[in-house]
């Protein structure tokens, strides 16, 4: 018979971030770890550093269940501070430097962090933003984590052993026009990892190059899953060409995660250097945003298929990033596949099953799935009702197995790689008294993936374009502002009989001139 009852050893299932990097780094203290601008870090050395860090995170009095918040570009210290809390069990709210300072002022007060990291180049900001924190958060330099390194012996307390325990705060564009903080556990992060090294084949000789901001999943998240299972990280400062065609051609990487915007950039500037690509095991991103002879150019560039992706932050690569597009094919039938460790449904309103080839909302349910929004109940109670997670998109199940994605429930729109939700730019728009209504729609875009175009209604016509962007500079992160604007009379806008305004309508207009 099987052993049962209160005697089980528990705590033998309870691996954590934490646990699973110590334990990889002491089987391989010599391999690489990070790398970033000619300095690398040995898994030891990092081990050591993580070790030192948290007994000084300790020291400012930091403690299971804290929050940390970290304002900075892509750097070694990033991550070590994210290893350190995940020793402590202390959680780290990634904040998007993208953000108006609106914005950011809601992250900080929405998460409460006790201490606030800033790198030298946010400083100010930082200065500003932890003194939104209740209670005010204490501000430290990133530049000063290697000087807490040396501040003590390592940390002598035992680490966290609950992989439930939330990790990352990674912040969502909400539906109300605020962001959301998505709680990623370590359950979740570990389960992310494996899917990563599943689907996509990665293995500990695959590099992978670290790009993307690290407060997007794709900076933090497969950082972290590359460590984990002993893989080197090569850090960059953001898109940096010159920096990332260099990688490309001096390592072998596993997936090379693109956006949209980036891919011809990089296909030029690699021609340009002439790089001979050294390996790349998958590149790619969300196929449906990227016009398909380029994503048979960058797959004969690089000699490696297209990630036909479509994942969230709350869910890590699932629910439908198993499927890859063949080196060279111009790709006419963007159908997915289930992901592993994955169930998926596709429902009708009413949360039922919908039949083959009906468009239907995707609900998700897994151990890669986040554990809700923080401080947000009423959302949680929501978007998670019946047990499993409500996304928001729409998908059509083929009998084939196939799954093509079909819109958004919940209209979003994916510019860039950044998701923007209208409601944000509307907020901004109908809290100035010019303006009578604001919709805002997206339009496909060729660079961008899609684009935001605001329809305006005005009480007052000395508004122009001009005054939108100056209104929407003051409030918005960059990515967010519209590129277009259109003027429209009130009685102009269309509307449902339920007086909501058709973005359906307003975006056939686009179309029609």
């Amino acid at each position: 018979m099987y052993p049962s009852g209160p005697g089980l050893p528990a705590s033998a299932g309870r691996s954590t971030v934490y646990s699973l990097f110590r334990a990889t780094a002491r089987w391989q203290p010599d391999a690489t770890a990070i790398e970033q601008a000619g300095h690398e870090w040995t898994y030891g050395e990092l081990l050591e550093g993580v070790d030192r860090l948290a007994a000084g995170l300790r020291g400012l009095g930091l403690v299971a269940g804290d929050r940390l918040a970290i304002l900075s570009e892509n750097r070694n210290e990033y991550t070590l501070l994210q290893l350190a809390a995940a020793r402590i069990g202390a959680l780290v709210a990634c904040l998007n430097w993208r953000l108006a300072d609106e914005e950011l002022r809601h992250c900080v007060r929405l998460v409460e962090p006790r201490l606030l990291f800033a790198s030298r180049r946010y400083r100010e900001l930082g200065a500003a933003l932890a003194a939104e924190a209740r209670p005010v958060a204490r501000l430290c330099a990133m530049e000063d984590c290697l000087g807490l390194l040396g501040a003590g012996a390592p940390d002598a307390e035992a680490p966290l052993e609950d992989p439930e325990q939330g990790l990352l705060l990674l912040y969502t564009s909400g539906t109300t026009g605020l962001p959301k903080a998505a709680v990623i556990s370590h359950r979740a992060a570990i389960a992310r990892m494996t899917v990563y090294r599943m689907d996509l084949q990665v293995a500990p000789d695959d590099a992978y190059l670290a790009w993307s901001p690290m407060f997007h999943m794709g900076g933090t998240e497969h950082t972290l899953s590359s460590l984990m299972f002993g893989a080197p990280v090569v850090i960059t400062d953001g898109l940096d060409l010159d920096a990332m065609a260099e990688v490309i051609g001096r390592r072998r990487l596993g997936w090379l995660l693109l956006v949209p915007a980036s891919v011809e950039p990089l296909l030029e500037r690699l021609q340009q250097r002439g790089t001979v690509v050294r390996g790349v095991k998958v590149v790619g991103c969300m196929a449906d945003l990227v016009p398909a002879a380029v994503i048979a150019a960058v797959t004969t560039r690089l000699g490696a298929p297209f990630l036909n992706s479509f994942g969230a932050t709350e869910t890590g690569l699932p629910p439908a990033t198993g499927h890859l597009i063949p080196v060279g094919e111009v790709p006419t039938d963007l159908a997915k596949r289930r992901s592993s460790l994955c169930e998926l449904r596709i429902v009708d309103a009413e949360d039922n099953d919908v039949p083959d080839g009906t468009p239907g909302e995707a609900l998700v349910r897994g151990p890669t799935l986040f554990s809700g929004y923080w401080n947000a109940p009423e959302v949680n109670a929501r978007e998670f009702r019946g047990g499993w997670f409500h996304m928001g998109d729409l998908f059509r199940r083929r009998a084939d197995g196939g799954i093509e994605f079909v819109g958004r429930s919940k209209y979003l729109i994916k510019s860039g790689g950044e998701n923007i939700y209208p409601a944000e730019i509307e907020r901004v728009l109908l809290d100035d008294p010019r303006v009578a209504d604001a919709a805002v729609v997206r339009r496909p875009d060729a660079r961008w993936g899609e684009i935001a175009v605001a329809f305006i209604a005005r009480n007052d016509e000395s508004l122009d374009e001009a005054g939108v962007e100056a209104l929407c500079r003051a409030r918005l992160a960059g990515y967010k502002r519209p590129r277009e604007v259109h003027f429209i009379a009130f009685e102009d806008l269309p509307r449902s009989a339920t007086g909501k305004i058709l973005r359906e309508a307003l975006e056939a207009r686009l179309v029609t001139g």
